[in-house]
């Protein structure tokens, strides 16, 4: 049985890995999963300098999954180049880092900068407010998605996975614009936004207000998401949204993603993925499928 899938000429030993945000960079996971076994991991994401995230409380249960407004909060490149990278690299999985940035010229230092290190994709979280533009995500507005992708790809030596948020109209205007702007690889969604108040304090939840909403609630988003981008571009995807079980992520590549991330599963159980990958294999061996790449957007 073939598992392995190819995402812009980078071969991954299995379609499964980490979604940024929910797994760290690897090293607090690894003492419950078998990192070998992932096909890749996606870290957390990565600024040119440390950013402090937002005021707490950052975190609150909703129905159907959470609200987060951690506000990215990461140490900067410096400390992952020198930290997360070499214990990443003791594994047998790909490494694929995820870049956040308040300005184009934020991303491309932090891209540079990972030019010349093992590191095997880079993806561009462009859900971050463009300070320069009066705050709007760049990922809102399809002239800076083509922009930040075309400046983003001067830059970088890896292959280009840009994350798109699902908080606009048409998801498909988006990827179409990353496709113009030179993306090798698309990876949605990223959360939804989510509001959550405290009816006894009458306060809100989040101290940010808002919160991107994660979990098996935006799972049918999602997967009308990745479908419509299929049918959209011609990029391969990599699809994410409430993959809590091996079912979730067989959907998701029928809709058309060639790989998929596992996200807030891995808060409720750190061996999410690997459970989910055993439970994919024993999928193709009941419906007797040898290459998992059959799956590829063959809902009909």
């Amino acid at each position: 049985m073939n598992m392995k899938v190819n995402l812009a000429g980078v071969e991954l030993k299995n379609p499964v890995m980490t979604a940024s945000g929910t797994f760290g960079s690897g090293e607090e996971f690894s003492e419950f999963v078998d990192l070998n076994r992932l096909g890749a991991v996606v870290t957390k994401g990565v600024a040119s300098v440390p950013w402090e995230g937002n005021p707490t409380p950052r975190v609150a249960e909703v129905y159907g999954g959470m609200l987060n407004a951690i506000g990215l909060q990461n140490p900067g490149i410096d400390v992952f180049i020198r930290r997360d990278i070499p214990f990443l690299q003791q594994y047998d999985t790909k490494i694929i880092v995820n870049v956040c940035g308040k300005s184009a010229a934020d991303y491309c230092a932090v891209v540079e900068r990972l030019s010349d290190t093992a590191v095997d994709m880079l993806e561009i979280n462009i859900s971050c407010p463009n300070v320069k533009e009066g705050g709007i995500a760049f990922g809102q507005d399809a002239r800076s998605v083509e922009a930040i992708t075309k400046e983003v790809k001067k830059y970088a030596a890896q292959p280009v996975i840009m994350k798109l948020s699902p908080n606009v109209t048409d998801i498909t205007e988006m990827a179409k614009a990353a496709e113009a702007g030179g993306a090798d690889v698309l990876s949605l969604i990223n959360t939804l936004t989510g509001m959550k108040i405290d009816i006894k304090n009458r306060r809100f939840a989040l101290a940010n207000r808002t919160g991107g909403l994660s979990g098996p609630a935006v799972h049918p988003v999602a997967v009308r998401m990745v479908y419509q981008t299929a049918q959209a571009v011609s990029l391969p995807i990599i699809g994410m949204g409430g993959i809590a079980t091996a079912e979730d992520a067989i959907e998701m590549m029928l809709a058309g993603a060639a790989a998929v991330s596992v996200g807030t599963a891995n808060f409720r159980n750190p061996a999410a993925a690997e459970e989910i990958l055993d439970g994919m294999q024993a999928y193709l061996n009941e419906q007797k499928i040898e290459d998992i790449n059959e799956l590829v957007g063959a809902v009909c």
